[in-house]
């Protein structure tokens, strides 16, 4: 089938790349004429690990191409995705659909024959019935059903995600338009990958339903971690033996400084706009927003508890940066915040990360000092903090970490080491939800 992707951004270039893998024929549109560029020439916009090896095989074999010239792709698809941006707007925290309705119109008046127009970017309850209604207005002819289909990528894991995944949801009642959407997703029958059709809105809301329970699970299991570090208790633990119920799952109970990343800050912000004004308001939902934000200012208190209350003039080696690991996406990293609440108490910053700091000058105030590994950002530091738990940071040579360090003070954020085997090897440990610390 022919298909176009409008938005090269980590939804669309994945979700094209894969589609093209899966034999299609994919144009991937995109405004910025210098990330087009970059892509004809193999250079990938965003770090995801395989993804550049994808896009390559692909290209070779003709399938997948790049352009700025919207019109004669949507012309000659039989699907068009809508894969751009939809930012928290500012002010109120709503989805912004600025982007979405942009493309809309262009894809409208562009369109040629039957096209299923797709939004693939995460959006609001009634965004379909916006856009049918857009399409409608600027081509009143067009012979359009438009369709939600939303994402469910890992960053880091993205690419297999999207080639085994755990569901695929498609909002439709129009049988054209679901015979198409079959015939894209076709490839994923053999993995018996199960394809959950619905109406348009129930499969928006699916999408924000299930990243906000995400964003929840994470949340309970930091307050869990709380309550641990008070009576004695070991949040892993705990995690471990409530996680071993079929009816509760393992995944996403790993204590931590909290969220972040493109999709559950926003979308949880968004489901909770939209609730309110809905009349339906989502309160654990209002609550796990306010407790995840002031989460990320938690873990500076860490810093500051186990340096005796006093950051003037100390540097701090901050190990990780990314919201996870295997991305460089910076996008309400919680390291954010803490490297501000660290300055603001008169800290000097030094930080590592495999892939992201590029994206973290972007983020991050310039007084932050960057290092080129994770011993040279060590060198005369009064305390480490692991932030994000990259591989490269689960087998350090603590020997060596000690040795250069001013003050052998490690806050591990992520739980990636043992207290006693920290203890053993000289350390003041401090980790999250685990027995305190001793001398």
């Amino acid at each position: 089938m022919q298909v176009a992707m409008i938005g090269t951004g980590y939804v669309g270039l994945v979700s094209g790349a894969c589609f093209a893998d899966f034999g299609h024929s994919v144009i991937c549109v995109d405004k910025d004429e210098r990330k087009i560029q970059a892509l004809r020439q193999g250079v990938m916009p965003i770090y995801e690990p395989g993804l550049d090896q994808l896009v390559a095989r692909n290209v070779k074999a003709g399938r997948l191409e790049f352009t700025t010239d919207l019109g004669p792709a949507v012309a000659k698809s039989d699907a068009v995705f809508i894969a751009v941006g939809t930012p928290s707007r500012r002010g109120d925290g709503h989805a912004d659909l600025s982007y979405v309705h942009a493309a809309t119109r262009e894809i409208a008046a562009a369109c040629t024959g039957y096209t299923v127009l797709v939004t693939k970017s995460t959006v609001p309850v009634g965004t379909g019935d916006q856009v049918e209604r857009i399409a409608a207005e600027v081509a009143p002819g067009a012979d359009i059903s438009v369709v939600s289909n939303p994402e469910f990528l890992r960053e880091g894991a993205a690419i297999e995600d999207f080639k085994r995944p755990d569901r695929i949801v498609v909002g439709t009642e129009d049988d054209r338009a679901r015979h198409v959407m079959s015939e894209l997703y076709r490839p994923l029958f053999l993995n018996a990958s199960p394809i959950v059709f619905t109406n348009r809105r129930t499969s928006e809301l699916i999408k924000y339903a299930a990243n906000a329970f995400l964003a929840t699970k994470i949340t309970f299991i930091n307050e869990i971690a709380d309550l641990c570090e008070k009576v004695g208790a070991n949040v892993q633990e705990v995690a471990r033996g409530i996680g071993l119920d079929n009816r509760i799952g393992s995944k996403f109970l790993h204590a931590g400084p909290g969220y972040g990343g493109s999709c559950f800050p926003k979308d949880t912000l968004a489901l909770v706009r939209t609730a309110q004004e809905a009349g339906a308001p989502v309160r654990i939902v209002e609550t796990v927003v306010s407790v995840n934000d002031a989460r990320k200012a938690a873990m500076a208190r860490k810093v500051v508890s186990a340096l005796d209350g006093d950051l003037d003039g100390k540097t701090i080696a901050l190990l990780g940066l990314t919201f996870k690991p295997n991305t460089d996406d910076m996008r309400d990293a919680p390291a954010i915040a803490i490297v501000h609440s660290l300055l603001d108490k008169g800290a000097r910053i030094r930080a590592y990360d495999p892939e992201g700091m590029e994206e973290a000058r972007k983020y991050l105030p310039p007084e932050v000092v960057y290092a080129s590994d994770p011993y040279e950002c060590a060198q005369g530091s009064d305390a480490v903090v692991l932030v994000t738990e990259w591989d490269a940071f689960r087998a350090l040579d603590l020997t060596r970490l000690r040795s250069v360090q001013a003050k052998p003070v490690l806050i591990d954020l992520r739980n990636v080491y043992k207290p006693d085997e920290m203890i053993e090897q000289g350390f003041i440990y401090e980790s999250v939800g685990r027995p305190v610390r001793t001398h």
